[in-house]
């Protein structure tokens, strides 16, 4: 089904009201997965027409994004990547390792932003960077849809070539759910227990009576039941 398309609504409210020049949008992939990093790109791209079909990289067909995110790479003024490791995860909380990895992509711009906007209603980013936070706003911001689908095809082919290129991962179909609690990905988990790239603080391993003593303990029970809502979604 068609999407409205983004717009340059949210960066042009920013410009006009805070002088902002530079405004990246920022969005992450891989929150809900069990598996794999958390990855955050950082796309700056001025006030230029999108190319066609740019929306939340969730609503495009896996080829079609692929190709986009190729049209993308030379198409904005610049854009980041920074990631978060499972190890950091477990040792940081969900929200402490989306900063990094935000940080980590805003950071490796060319040129630092005035403004952010960033995905979501919560700013897990915080000073000293200038943050708008938009609901839907890889839905509905330029910016912020580019940045959505950067790091998604990015982190799906790390993912996948983790499956593919080691015997450990390869029963866990990393290349056809990212990390994502799939059926596959369920039984293999079952059947072999978590790998080094397994998020082992994670809830997913008290279901697992067999390999429940691997659980890593949160230091902050009020930071984990906080992000406890993010541990069950698909995005794959």
């Amino acid at each position: 089904m068609p999407y409205e398309a983004p717009t340059h609504t949210v960066e042009r409210s920013l410009r006009a009201t805070t002088g902002a020049r530079i405004i990246a949008g920022v969005d992450e992939v891989g929150r809900g997965a069990w598996a794999g990093p958390v990855t955050v790109c950082a796309a700056v791209t001025g006030l230029r027409r999108a190319p066609a079909g740019l929306t939340d990289s969730k609503l495009i067909n896996p080829k079609r994004r692929t190709e986009l995110a190729g049209e993308l790479a030379g198409w904005v003024t610049s854009y980041a990547l920074g990631h978060s490791s499972p190890e950091e995860i477990d040792e940081l909380g969900m929200t402490a390792a989306l900063r990094l990895a935000a940080v980590r992509a805003l950071e490796a711009l060319p040129v630092r932003p005035d403004a952010v906007i960033l995905d979501g209603k919560h700013d897990y980013l915080g000073g000293p960077w200038q943050v708008r936070t938009v609901i839907k706003g890889d839905q509905s911001c330029v910016s912020v849809a580019a940045a959505s689908v950067l790091a998604k095809v990015r982190r799906d082919a790390m993912m996948a070539e983790l499956g593919a290129g080691s015997e450990e991962y390869a029963p866990f179909a990393f290349g056809a759910n990212a990390g994502y609690p799939s059926p596959v990905h369920k039984a293999a988990l079952e059947e072999r227990g978590p790998t080094a790239q397994h998020r082992l603080s994670w809830s997913y391993l008290d279901g697992l009576p067999r390999w429940r003593h691997l659980k890593k303990v949160r230091v902050s029970a009020e930071t984990a039941a906080m992000e406890s809502g993010g541990q069950l979604g698909f995005d794959f």
